[in-house]
């Protein structure tokens, strides 16, 4: 399985997710890039799908569907395990609430979309209110391996690395992220989130630490991560 990035407005990232022959537009807020690439590789857009109902993630889908009478799948409506299928092939939608209620990520391969829910160095608001369910959804991501590679549905890299070097002001991985850091193809990997992403560091002992100075709830997984998401 295959990931083709596509940028458009100011920081959005949609994807074209396919095989041999077969693709799946998910976000795709710029459907004449993505239209093109497919006709110029072969690849017939089976569906469009989006990680959540935002319009700045949905803008793209009428003229898509209407460009390859393609089918349709609702983020909304979609339940924990549902698997597309594309030349054989599976892409895995994952529901991950937090966000919003009703996000999901996709999984294939080594790679995750995973939209408002984790971005390059940053996670995204909690619009449902529940910190709880966000952190469960997180916690789903995290446990893939430290390979899989990030594509989220926002370029925010910089500002969340100026971000992160406030928070923890000792953490050379920083600088190491940002020098990997190409706006023409935005992806890291868990692995890297782990080591800068302060949002999803709740285990990490230098975290943990600031938590305690702070005299914030922290005996718990879920209680540093909120305390992380309510102070920063």
């Amino acid at each position: 399985m295959f990931i083709k990035q596509f940028r458009y407005s100011t920081d959005n990232l949609g994807y074209l997710v396919f095989s041999d022959t077969q693709g799946v537009a998910i976000d795709g807020g710029n459907p004449g890039d993505i239209f093109d690439f497919a006709g110029d590789n072969g690849i017939e857009i089976k569906y469009v799908t989006n990680t959540h109902f935002h319009q700045d993630h949905t803008c793209g889908n009428a003229a898509l569907l209407e460009k390859t009478g393609a089918k349709f799948i609702d983020c909304r409506r979609v339940k924990d395990g549902r698997i597309i299928s594309l030349d054989g092939e599976k892409l895995e939608i994952i529901p991950t609430p937090g966000h919003t209620e009703d996000d999901v990520c996709f999984k294939a391969g080594d790679f995750l979309v995973t939209g408002d829910t984790l971005f390059n160095g940053t996670v995204g608001n909690c619009f449902s209110g529940d910190l709880g369910g966000f952190f469960r959804s997180l916690k789903r991501l995290l446990a893939f391996p430290g390979e899989t590679k990030i594509y989220a549905g926002h370029d925010y890299v910089q500002e969340s690395m100026k971000l992160a070097s406030t928070i923890e002001e000792n953490n050379s991985d920083i600088e190491d992220y940002l020098q990997k850091y190409d706006p023409r193809l935005v992806v890291s990997t868990l692995g890297d989130e782990l080591r800068v992403n302060p949002y999803v560091r709740f285990n990490a002992p230098g975290m943990i630490d600031l938590l305690r100075d702070k005299t914030m709830p922290c005996k718990t997984e879920e209680q540093r991560f909120i305390a992380i998401m309510e102070i920063y």
